[in-house]
């Protein structure tokens, strides 16, 4: 991710290394910063079971076609009340899941990151933000375990071009301790660059981001509240969102990147983006709007170093129930906007810092 890196890292570098830096990608500065992450969340219908299939093959192939240079994937631990966290042992089935889309997305030259989620369903909890304990032997027991599934996956992801510590864990910010000790083991088992993804709404109370390599954040903002809102109100929102990103990444010495960025076929998309329910055709219009405005904000704001648009699903049923990315009027959007007509760019560096 151009920018995806530690600036205190880059800062204390010799500028010789720092021109290196910038020849690995073949590149002078200016054109680094207009090299964004463009990325495409690949979910799955079972269980994970297609990101090791061939059908992932054409799938990575439809993405780069738009003109996207990353994509991301986001295996499953479960959790329970009790705080176990429960997650497929490390077996030649299970690693495949990951290794296998990791080597197809570099045989096409797209970069990868793997965002681990947890599955609340069947849980006490209604989303991953509201993982929470009473006990604590129940703390205890998930810190133990979640640490435990997070480790081996960077062990067995070590080729991934970033990964993800944890995505939406709200309720469990006010831990430094922990997630600093699980951090600090990552970087053990796993070299490449490391973020957190912190729900929109919680970006702010993450306290350990001067231990991660970018800030991470499931954009779901709401950017207006007009009933029917037009592009106008639609950037009005985004330039509002962008100035508090754009000061909260200075102030804390750290670029962002977007690990989530999405919006449904829904009359709401505007004012509740994370909503799953859709509605009918007359709302195509306004998911398309909110995705073309979204894209060129990011475009714009070089404290933001890309998005990950979610979600994209393996061929052949690449649309699902809810965030149709794949849907027609969706692929033109994003190829208008990462393909005008021009030669594709080469994946964005995770280890430069783009110029001001």
């Amino acid at each position: 991710m151009s920018g995806f890196s530690i600036a205190s890292r880059i800062a204390k570098l010799a500028p010789v290394s720092v021109l290196l830096l910038l020849l690995n990608v073949g590149a002078d500065s200016a054109t680094i910063v207009a090299q964004k992450i463009r990325g495409i969340t690949v979910s799955t219908h079972r269980g994970g079971e297609e990101w090791a299939s061939d059908a992932i093959v054409p799938t990575f192939a439809s993405i780069e076609a738009l003109g996207a240079n990353w994509v991301a994937i986001h295996p499953y631990g479960r959790i329970s009340a009790d705080g176990s966290v429960r997650f497929s042992p490390l077996t030649d089935e299970s690693v495949v899941l990951l290794q296998r889309p990791i080597q197809e997305a570099h045989e096409l030259g797209l970069k990868i990151l793997i965002k681990p989620h947890l599955a609340y369903w069947r849980s006490p909890f209604s989303w991953r933000g509201e993982i929470d304990f009473d006990t604590d032997e129940a703390w205890t027991r998930f810190w133990s375990d979640y640490e435990k599934w997070i480790l081996a996956l960077a062990s067995v992801a070590t080729e991934a071009d970033a990964f993800a510590v944890g995505t939406e864990l709200d309720r469990t910010l006010a831990q430094e301790q922990p997630w600093r000790g699980l951090i600090g083991r990552v970087r053990k088992v796993y070299e490449g660059p490391l973020t957190y993804a912190a729900n929109w709404s919680d970006y702010q109370r993450v306290p350990f981001w001067d231990a991660l390599d970018a800030i991470g954040i499931q954009a779901y903002f709401p950017l207006t509240e007009a009933r029917s809102p037009n592009e106008s109100d639609l950037r009005e929102g985004w330039d509002r969102i962008m100035e508090e990103l754009h000061a909260f990444s200075v102030d804390r010495d750290r670029y962002i990147v977007f690990t989530e960025l999405g919006y449904n076929r829904s009359l709401q998309a505007a004012q509740r983006p994370w909503e799953p329910q859709t509605d009918g055709d007359q709302a195509i219009a306004l998911q398309e709007a909110c995705t073309k405005v979204a894209l060129e904000a990011v475009e714009r704001e070089q404290r933001v170093v890309g998005a990950f648009l979610w979600k994209w699903f393996p061929e052949p049923r690449t649309v699902g129930r809810d965030f149709q990315l794949a849907a027609p009027g969706m692929r033109r959007v994003l190829a208008g906007a990462w393909r005008p007509g021009s030669q594709p760019e080469p994946p964005a560096s995770l280890r430069v810092v783009p110029a001001e």
